[in-house]
């Protein structure tokens, strides 16, 4: 419907004088009086009650009076809007991350990215590595915190780092209290430790993450014993509490505190996991830009 003849509508329904509305829109008073007849037509119903001395709203103008206001105001409001949308601050943004991202950099990025940006729908999805790229390629989300896999990762999607981070033994506490394990000063030290039966993230889910751990046991001579794989960090941990094997996890999971399990420092220089961003390479949109913006900014 055109937008004009709503405004005239508004414009009468407001000062109940044909005159004093035309006068407002800037225009004669018959052409008004013609629109709103043809108005009044298409509808097929009368909007005033006219008489030579007064013009008042019928019931029915009166009840659409109602709907008409705010669909003009929104209306009113779309350049606007869409100048928010350019400009990144409105619209809708879906980040995926991987489960131990919750515990060091996504509370502090969507922290930032909700203040900067609070009117963006920020939508938040809990995946693996492995998923969160199909969901980029298939545009399910937007970006993707993500365990470093750059051999996995298409040439269509992008990658930043964000984060390096020590991984350390996540270790039944009845080890520690058996004397099972050789720890000084509060670390991990030898490599006996390396016979124990370890609990691990699967290579499909995670190649990097895999190849790290299976890597720095075979530089210390050993090949590890798999007892369990574990997608979920939180799953990881409650295995190592009940007992079943240890782990190497992110520092980071240390806050995730777990009855019966203790984190141990490696003596030995530990290797770093990395996680980073990963996102389409031709998305242009300007929620991802700002969310980009907000995610590399300080890290160079």
């Amino acid at each position: 419907m055109d937008l004009r003849p709503l405004r005239q509508f508004l414009a009468v329904a407001d000062t109940l004088h044909f005159g004093r509305a035309a006068e407002r829109l800037g225009m004669t008073q018959p052409p008004l009086s013609q629109s709103i007849m043809a108005l009044e037509k298409a509808l097929g119903a009368a909007l005033f009650v006219r008489s030579k001395r007064s013009v008042a709203l019928t019931a029915f103008g009166r009840q659409w009076l109602e709907h008409v206001r705010p669909a003009v105001a929104a209306v009113a409001e779309l350049p606007a809007i869409a100048q928010r949308l350019r400009a990144g601050l409105a619209g809708r943004l879906s980040l995926a991350f991987v489960s131990n991202a919750d515990y060091s950099v996504l509370p502090d990025l969507v922290e930032r990215y909700s203040t900067a940006f609070p009117d963006v729908e920020l939508e938040l999805v809990e995946a693996t590595s492995d998923i969160q790229l199909d969901y980029l390629l298939s545009g399910r989300i937007d970006a993707g915190i993500v365990i470093s896999m750059p051999a996995a990762l298409s040439p269509a999607l992008s990658y930043r780092p964000l984060l390096k981070e020590p991984l350390v033994a996540a270790v039944p506490e009845a080890w520690i209290d058996e004397g099972r394990l050789a720890i000084v000063d509060g670390l991990l030290h030898g490599d006996r430790w390396m016979a124990e039966p370890l609990i691990i993230f699967p290579a499909r889910v995670s190649p990097d993450f895999h190849g790290l751990v299976m890597g720095f046991y075979r530089s210390k001579g050993h090949q590890p014993v798999i007892r369990q794989e574990a997608i979920q960090m939180q799953t990881i941990i409650s295995l190592v509490s009940a007992g079943l094997g240890m782990a190497l996890v992110p520092a980071s999971l240390r806050h995730l505190a777990r009855t019966g399990v203790r984190y141990m420092p490696v003596a030995d220089a530990a290797p770093e996991l990395e996680i980073g961003l990963a996102w389409r390479e031709t998305d242009d949109s300007p929620t991802l830009a700002a969310f980009l913006d907000v995610a590399f900014r300080d890290r160079g």
